[in-house]
């Protein structure tokens, strides 16, 4: 394991998490729930980007999570790919009510494939089946097969009840925890080398605990 960083920052490792899938799976309601402990019935679809940061303490290493909740809809593709780079874990969402939300994860996972190193296998990937609380189209037994055969973690979670959101950050934190190459990564204040970023840009991952939108 990566020996922690001094003392300067008030966390040992910083993780970048990104959730995607189709729009109006819940990504932004997930990440409010776990952020906020809120939820809201009439939240806006995301226009682009959006992130919050979220503190953690697992397994006795102080973690700051920035998750970043990208767009769903096509239009938006070419501005979402650029902030797969850097990217530590992946939670892919689809609605247990929605087929089509779930026949699209193979083509989440290519951009997935795509945009991150190691064709995919550099990052730590969770795939979540949301709202589970409401009358499901998709079986889990489908799911957890489809998961298992991408070699990823599966979990069900609902936002609105907040039923194993939670769960499903701290399974993703704990994955990259144990992955040295992504420790590595992770040291704050760690310098890497620039990189090419479509406009509108994003705030640094360093920047203030506030969330923002592209």
């Amino acid at each position: 394991m990566a020996a922690p960083p001094p003392q300067s920052y008030p966390y040992d490792y910083l993780f970048k998490i990104l959730i995607i899938g189709d729009a109006s799976v819940g990504k932004s309601s997930m990440l409010l729930r776990f952020t906020d402990d809120s939820f809201d019935e009439h939240i806006q679809s995301t226009i682009g980007v959006d992130f919050k940061v979220k503190h953690l303490e697992v397994e006795g290493k102080r973690v700051k999570c920035s998750v970043w909740d990208t767009a769903g809809q096509e239009r938006f593709r070419t501005l979402t790919s650029s902030y797969y780079r850097g990217a530590h874990g992946v939670i892919l969402v689809y609605d247990v009510t929605r087929q089509d939300s779930f026949d699209h994860l193979a083509q989440w996972l290519k951009e997935v494939q795509m945009y991150t190193p190691g064709n995919g296998e550099s990052v730590v990937k969770l795939l979540v089946g949301n709202k589970c609380d409401l009358e499901r189209k998709v079986p889990k037994e489908q799911a957890d097969a489809w998961a298992r055969s991408q070699g990823m973690l599966f979990l069900e979670a609902s936002a609105k009840t907040r039923l194993g959101i939670r769960q499903v950050f701290l399974e993703v934190v704990k994955k990259m925890l144990e992955n040295p190459e992504l420790l590595q990564q992770a040291i704050p204040g760690r310098k890497v080398a620039p990189t090419v970023q479509l406009r509108p840009t994003a705030p640094s991952l360093d920047d203030d605990d506030e969330g923002g939108c592209c």
